[in-house]
């Protein structure tokens, strides 16, 4: 009767782990946003709703990538027009110039008329709530309401 070594048997199992768990980092990060279309205007668009489609791209492959709302917060900015807008802050609780859906549908509120920034990216800290929150990776596009 021939008695097997333990090692033989440990030895594949422990080298088929190393071997997975070396293969890279599998840390996949949001680098940038990109959105589609990157301007429209509302007067254009059935019932002046704009849908707005996200594309991420990756630190590692499948990059680029349509983004959905498991992956990214959409918010509304603030108008074209304001001075020295911050990049990536959304509006709080103020009058909406517009809205948007966490499906990326735009809606321009019914007396607005004017650009603003729609906003998709991964949410960061809440400085105050009637400030809005400041998105860390992001991608904007502008939206005119009639």
């Amino acid at each position: 009767m021939t008695r097997s070594c333990p090692l033989t048997i440990w030895v594949p199992l422990f080298l088929g782990l190393l071997a997975t768990l070396s293969c890279g980092n599998s840390d996949r990060k949001l680098e940038s946003v990109t959105l589609d279309p990157p301007a429209a205007d509302a007067k254009n668009s059935p019932n002046g709703q704009v849908q707005f489609l996200a594309t991420g791209t990756f630190s590692q492959p499948p990059s680029p990538a349509p983004l959905t709302s498991k992956d990214v917060a959409w918010c509304v900015g603030e108008v074209t027009s304001a001075m020295n807008p911050t990049a990536g802050m959304c509006v709080g609780n103020v009058v909406p110039f517009a809205t948007v859906d966490q499906n990326g549908l735009a809606t321009c509120s019914p007396s607005s008329q004017g650009t603003v920034y729609i906003l998709a990216g991964t949410p960061g800290a809440m400085v105050m709530p009637d400030e809005g929150s400041q998105l860390k990776v992001f991608g904007s596009a502008q939206l005119t309401c009639p």
